[in-house]
């Protein structure tokens, strides 16, 4: 892996938690459920297709480690909220479930890619 391409993995993976934090609640906010689940679309589609899906991604996959979104965003979005005073302790349950949700995808994608 080039510098470069480290330097964008890097960034591809904090992109999709920043996008989540600026968008998502708004949007629930503004239009409800329906805003969360158009959000949901958008957000994660555009990302993934920048970070996975185009002929030269964001992030890179290489030497045998796999990166997935779920666990960029989980972690992100943890971190995010802690540094805005968040509660922790109240939220590990939700840490745990995204970094379940995140190696748990990572693995199953991993048995046909």
């Amino acid at each position: 892996m080039t510098l470069g391409q480290a330097i964008a993995t890097i960034f591809g993976g904090f992109l999709f938690p920043f996008v989540i934090r600026m968008v998502w609640g708004k949007m629930v906010e503004t239009f409800g459920a329906p805003g969360g689940w158009v959000a949901a679309a958008f957000v994660v589609g555009t990302l993934w297709t920048i970070n996975h899906g185009l002929d030269n991604p964001m992030i890179t996959q290489s030497g045998g480690v796999w990166i997935d979104m779920a666990v960029a965003g989980g972690v992100g979005v943890y971190v995010a909220s802690a540094v805005k005073g968040g509660k922790i302790k109240g939220s590990l349950t939700n840490l745990a479930a995204a970094l379940a949700g995140g190696v748990l995808g990572g693995f199953i994608l991993s048995l046909f890619l």
